[in-house]
């Protein structure tokens, strides 16, 4: 089969279309891919990362989860005010022999109303029953109210927990975040030593060859630029474990996270720190609320030992098969065609609970005694904890104050030391002490502002309260770059 001109043509153009409609497919997943890899290495700043981390860590879920619950058993305890109402339908068929006697309280044998009619015999018949039981309880003598305040007590203690959990994850992120960035500041310094390192390295090398120096020169410097490559793949080891800390804390675990240090590399502009309100903080308001749980125990107990009044009022049908005479009626008892109805208030009381009620308010007192110990031993914590965080705060600052002075020094003392060995005045070993020196006052620089942020943030959580933290980092400005 022959094909003219034309029909080749539009062969070639339908093959070009084909190629070009490909490659633009082609081009748009990869776009999309990229895009999808860039937005996955998207930095993150601090108040992203906490924001980051409220949303994503799983027990955060966990600690709200538990206070809807809690929150739920308070409607729960308020059905306690609304009445009872039982249905009851049933069918059976059964014999009709009957004694005498006295049968206690089982739950084994079925009973049998009617007199006993001095038969034995195992013909059955049918029996129906079927009725509604209104129960309600009038006097209750603040019982159901303390159940209620139990149930509200919970609520506000899972609500307590909750906070608490929330302030716990969101420091630890905010920490992580510092953590790494300090750990990626001092991996940059040992990356710079070690550039530092391989330049002095190579210049000895060529005085060695040129037998300007003696060999052991050479060695030393392989030496100290070795060391420096452990230093800085130990550095960058920090960085990833750190790294993974991170993800950890925001709930992405084994995600890559990159992070933007924004003003943290600078020293903050304000440093000090409010003395807290340790009472209001969610450590102290959880422990109080587990002290009003166990005192809403208490008023439940101290009303318990009290009558229980119970009005209640039955309508109900019977219907069987054996009437007294003993004769099987086939006809009936399928339906309850025997109507009753019935109402009263019966009154109940626990005599010898007594004992009982009293032995559990000895052990509720007891609780409640253990659970101020706790209060106050909270308290002790917090106080400890903000100190701790003072003296952080306070040394962090004199560090940050010292660290460029130190810097500035190593700086000159290395160089002057490579300029005497130039001069054939000094040794590799005054040259490497001097890059030792000059390397350790890097990374101290570098992470003395970091330490202070750290001190900070230490100060806020013991507040109860890091927001204002992180509106202080936000509105920061940004006055150098590592």
């Amino acid at each position: 089969m022959f094909c003219s001109d034309d029909t080749l043509g539009g062969i070639e153009l339908i093959k070009k279309i084909s190629w070009l409609l490909c490659g633009c497919v082609l081009s748009v997943v990869l776009e999309s891919r990229c895009v999808a890899q860039t937005s996955g290495q998207q930095s993150m700043t601090l108040e992203q990362a906490v924001a980051a981390s409220l949303s994503n860590y799983p027990e955060i879920r966990a600690a709200r989860a538990r206070a809807e619950a809690a929150n739920a058993g308070i409607d729960l305890a308020k059905t306690l005010y609304l009445p009872r109402t039982d249905l009851l339908w049933q069918e059976n068929r059964a014999t009709s022999n009957n004694i005498f006697g006295l049968l206690l309280p089982q739950n084994v044998i079925p009973a049998i109303s009617g007199p006993a009619l001095g038969t034995k015999s195992f013909d059955s018949a049918w029996g129906s029953a079927g009725g509604l039981l209104f129960s309600w309880e009038p006097i209750d003598f603040g019982l159901r109210k303390a159940t209620i305040d139990l149930a509200r007590a919970t609520a506000s203690q899972a609500s307590a927990v909750m906070e608490v959990t929330q302030l716990d994850v969101a420091t630890s992120a905010a920490d992580a975040f510092l953590a790494l960035l300090a750990a990626e500041q001092a991996a940059l310094a040992a990356q710079a030593n070690v550039d530092r390192l391989e330049t002095f390295s190579k210049s000895v090398h060529v005085l060695v060859d040129n037998q300007l120096r003696a060999g052991a020169d050479a060695s030393r410097a392989d030496a100290e630029l070795a060391a420096a490559r452990i230093q800085l793949i130990q550095a960058q080891q920090t960085v990833e474990i750190n790294r993974a800390n991170l993800a950890r804390a925001l709930g992405i675990a084994g995600d890559p996270v990159t992070v933007d240090a924004g003003p943290l590399l600078d020293l903050p502009q304000a440093t000090s720190v409010s003395i807290p309100k340790f009472d209001t903080h969610p450590l102290a308001t959880l422990q109080s609320a587990a002290i009003d749980a166990v005192r809403a125990r208490e008023r439940i107990l101290d009303r318990s030992y009290f009558p229980r009044f119970n009005f209640q009022s039955a309508f109900f049908g019977r219907g069987t098969g054996l009437p007294l005479n003993g004769r099987t009626d086939t006809t009936k008892g399928l339906l309850p065609e025997t109507p009753n109805w019935a109402a009263g208030i019966s009154v109940s009381f626990p005599l010898l609970d007594f004992f009982s009620i009293r032995a559990k308010r000895r052990a509720e007192a007891s609780n409640e005694t253990a659970e101020r110990a706790r209060y106050d031993q909270t308290v002790q914590n917090l106080k400890a904890q903000d100190a701790r965080a003072r003296a952080l705060l306070d040394a962090a600052l004199r560090i940050a104050a010292n660290t460029p002075i130190q810097l500035r020094a190593a700086q000159e003392s290395a160089l002057r030391a490579r300029a005497r060995y130039d001069a054939q005045l000094a040794t590799v070993t005054e040259v490497a002490e001097a890059q030792r020196l000059l390397a350790q006052a890097e990374i101290d620089d570098a992470v003395a502002r970091l330490g202070v942020w750290r001190a900070l943030l230490a100060g806020a959580s013991v507040q109860g309260d890091i927001k204002p933290f992180l509106q202080h980092v936000s509105t920061a400005p940004i006055q150098r770059r590592k």
